[in-house]
This record gives C-alpha cells, structure tokens and sequence, in this order.
C-alpha cells in the first residue's frame, strides 16, 4: 500500500510541475513542430492551436500521436537488395529506350507514369496477370477461403483489422485444416487495428501451429504509442500463385452482418500472375520487421508461375510514413494530371492534401468529367465533415459529387478514362497519403478500368447527387462543423 501512495504522490508532484511549466513546453514543441518536423503549413498550424487552445490534452496528443516517425528505411529487403535494385533498373531501361511501348502500344500514353513508379518506389510492371474484382465481402471471402483449401505450401495473410466472430471462425477453421496437413501458415495484424482482440486469441492461434506477428505491439498490452502510423494493408498471398488486396478487413460487418452498417460496398482484387510477387515481397518485408524473421532466405516462397495467367499489365505500389516520397499519393497525383475525359473515384474518407485538390479543381475547370462517390452514413463523423468541406469545392467547380445510400461505402481507388485505374487499401486522405503504410495495384488495362468505371456506374442507382443548390442550402452549423473538422484533420 505505501508503495502505490509513494506512486500517487509522485505523480502528482510531476503533473503540478508539468502544468507550472506547460508554457515552455508548449513553447518547446513549438520550435520542434516548426523548425525541426517537415510538417505541411496546415498540419502545423493545427498542432500549434491545439497546444494553445488545449494546454496539456494538446501536449498529450501530441507525444501519442504528433511526432513524425524517423524517415528511414524500416523494411529492409536483407540478401536480394542487388538484385531488386538491377530489376529494376533494366525496367527503367526498357521504358527509357522505348522497348516496353514497342512491345506493348497501349502503355504508349503511361510509360512515364510506369518509369516514375520505378524511379521513385522500385514498382517492378509486369504484363502476365490476370484480375478478378469483388465488390461483395461473401463473395471476396468465399473465394479466399477456397483458395486456403487449395494450397500446397504456404498461406499468409495480412489485416489490419481481424475480428474474433462469425466470418474469422470460417476462416480459422480451413486455416487449421491446412495447418494440419502441415501448410505453413502466418498471420499477420495490427495492434491498433486489432486492438479489440486479447493476446489470448493470437496465443491460442500460434498452439494451433500458425505462425502470428503483431506490427507495433501495444506497450503493457493497451498502451499504443503510435496511433498515428498503423498498418493499413490488407494482403493475402497463397503458394505464390494468388494473392489479394482491397478494403476488406475481417469482420462481420465486412459481410454486411452489422445492422449499423447495413450493406458494405467494399473492392477487393485477387490477382494472378507475376504481380503476386510483389504483394508478396511485401508482406516478407511486413514480416522481417513485425517478426524479425528473415524469409527471404527460403526459396520456395519465390517460385516463379509456369503458365501466363493474363494479359494485364500492373505495378503493385507501397507507402508509409517511413518513406521521404508519397507514392501512392505521387501515382494518383500523375493519374489525375493525365486525364482527358473522365475520373472516377469511389473512397470512404476524402480528404485531401492541397496538391489532389488543386489537381481535381482544374481537371474539372478544364473539363474533364470528374466523379467522386463517398458515403452517405459516417463511421467516423469528424471525418466525415471534414470530407464535405472538400466536397463542397468541387460540387462549387462543377464536378459530380454523390453520397452512397445503400449501407457503407469502403472502396478505395481511382480510374481515368477507361484505360488506367488504381485500387488498393489507401484512402484518398492525408492520413493514408502520409501516416498509414499501405499498398495499391496500379492496372494499365482497359476492360479492367472499364469495368471499375462501369461498376460505379451502377453504384449511382443507390446515390444521391450533391447539387449546388443543396450546398449551398445548409445550415449554418454545418458550415461550422465542416470548417472546425477540416482545420482539425491534419491533427486527428
């Protein structure tokens, strides 16, 4: 007991003294915030009037969740830097000397998207895919699950959210039948993201025989320090030959079993063909980090497919806050600029950073037909105000702007023309673009683009376009949440 009073009274003697000083703190950080942190203007500004209008809550926010993480390179390829890096520069050659266009004519008009995305992140392209698109998480999972029933060697799989309930139960019980049989399988999730779900589960998953990892670990199991940089991604790869990405998480609500959400309207992509390389090449790099297991030392997990799976060309782009440059942010920035005719962009959270907002501000004004579909209930209302502050100026530019009324829109992606889309797991926000790591597949196809194109589309049936008029009709305490949101998203 005198232990735990000795602990109280310490306490107490350090918050007096913290709040006495709480000027030159806040006045410290500051410095840092403006001086020493490569923080955009805005993303500044907010931290410094929440220091000031919330003193101490504003210094506490801070440590948790405002410090920039150290730029470097966190996932390091250990033993094959050598090669990745001489791949990619004979790509670069062959995009540079007009080989890729000569052997294929319709990436004519992108071999400079494709050279950037190789200069800038090392995204290998390859043209032997195949693509299947889910819309429905039944039908996603239904296809995942009969793929873990097909494997050979190995199942990883990679969620930020992983839900203990009635879809993971399916899933854990194909995963134990194969573990049994003695496939090699490794999950892995995010602590923040999974933070619902006690070390019990994974303890008792790992007894089963399934390898587990846990990126960012929680300290004293609920204390998260890094809020702000979460993994995103969401990867499954299955004996090197399939491999998914998209917005589905697991959970109930994914298969529109939560009444709050009501039907969820997600993408997903199962991808065949070399590019399985590279969604695997990340998920190993995610692994060597969370696990520091190296298997990159194994061969078996690089077996390269026998038979051409299609003809879809495709370069699987990462990012994270670890990385000086925004790729994926960068490759939706280049598409945007490319476009002629039309862009389509379907996202739960639309929250820009100044440059995609004056990009689709003149695409707009310059007549090109841009489209933005997001939804119509909020899981995150902050967000979600914030969202319609930037909706407003483009429903105000002339662009097409439409709230989802059928449940919960979750897709994530972009397609121009109807010749080049992106889909992936990231989120047109800042938050995505700079804090969250996060993967995409950049598909220069274009019945691929034109059946995204189509499917949002048909997606219109179930949405209610925004007018001017109706804009500019609301409320004035709208207006007031929209602004106080906007101004706080780069801080929340």
């Amino acid at each position: 007991m005198t232990t735990w009073v000795q602990f109280w009274q310490t306490f107490q003697e350090v918050f007096r003294y913290t709040w006495a000083h709480m000027v030159w703190i806040n006045l410290v950080l500051a410095i840092i915030i403006i001086f020493f942190q490569r923080k955009e203007a805005k993303s500044a500004w907010a931290w410094l009037l929440a220091l000031n209008v919330l003193p101490g809550l504003g210094f506490l926010m801070y440590l948790l969740a405002g410090t920039d993480m150290h730029k470097r390179k966190m996932f390091k390829i250990k033993g094959i830097e050598e090669q990745i890096n001489d791949a990619v520069r004979r790509q670069e050659y062959s995009v540079k000397s007009r080989e890729l266009e000569q052997e294929n004519p319709d990436l004519k008009d992108f071999s400079d998207l494709v050279f950037f995305n190789l200069e800038s992140a090392g995204c290998m392209i390859s043209g032997d895919n195949a693509v299947e698109i889910f819309t429905d998480g039944n039908d996603k999972f239904d296809a995942l699950i009969e793929d873990i029933k097909n494997a050979e060697s190995y199942i990883f799989l990679q969620y930020y959210i992983i839900k203990d309930d009635v879809l993971f139960q399916r899933i854990r019980e194909a995963l134990l039948e194969k573990a049994a049989q003695g496939v090699e399988i490794r999950i892995l999730y995010d602590a923040m993201g999974c933070r619902s779900v006690g070390k019990h589960f994974w303890k008792e998953m790992e007894k089963q025989g399934i390898h587990v990892a846990v990126f960012f670990p929680a300290l004293f199991g609920r204390l998260h320090l890094r809020v702000n940089y979460r993994n995103h991604r969401k990867i499954a790869v299955i004996d090197g030959k399939v491999a998914y990405v998209g917005g589905f998480n697991i959970g109930k609500e994914y298969i529109g079993l939560d009444p709050k959400f009501g039907h969820w309207r997600d993408t997903h992509l199962r991808i065949c063909g070399s590019a399985v390389g590279g969604l695997l090449l990340r998920y190993i790099q995610d692994w060597d980090y969370a696990a520091r297991e190296n298997l990159f030392e194994n061969p078996k997990y690089f077996i390269l497919p026998e038979e051409k799976a299609g003809n879809v060309k495709m370069q699987i782009i990462s990012s994270g806050p670890d990385s000086e440059l925004q790729s994926i942010r960068d490759n939706y920035l280049r598409l945007i600029h490319k476009a002629k005719k039309s862009i389509y962009i379907q996202t739960p959270y639309f929250i820009p950073d100044e440059s995609i907002q004056t990009a689709l501000l003149m695409a707009t004004m310059s007549g090109v037909e841009v489209n933005l579909m997001f939804p119509c209930k909020p899981d995150h209302p902050f967000v979600y105000w914030a969202t319609l502050s930037y909706v407003g100026e483009l429903i105000m530019a002339g662009a097409n702007c439409y709230t989802y009324d059928n449940g919960f829109l979750h897709a994530k992606g972009l397609s121009i023309d109807g010749r080049a889309c992106c889909y992936g797991t990231a989120n047109m926000d800042i938050r995505s673009f700079a804090l969250n790591f996060e993967v995409n597949a950049m598909i220069f196809d274009q019945n691929i683009a034109g059946e995204m194109e189509r499917i949002f589309r048909e997606d219109l049936k179930c949405c209610t376009r925004i007018t001017k008029e109706m804009y500019k009709s609301r409320s004035v305490w709208i207006r007031f949440k929209e602004q106080i949101s906007r101004l706080l998203s780069p801080v929340l």
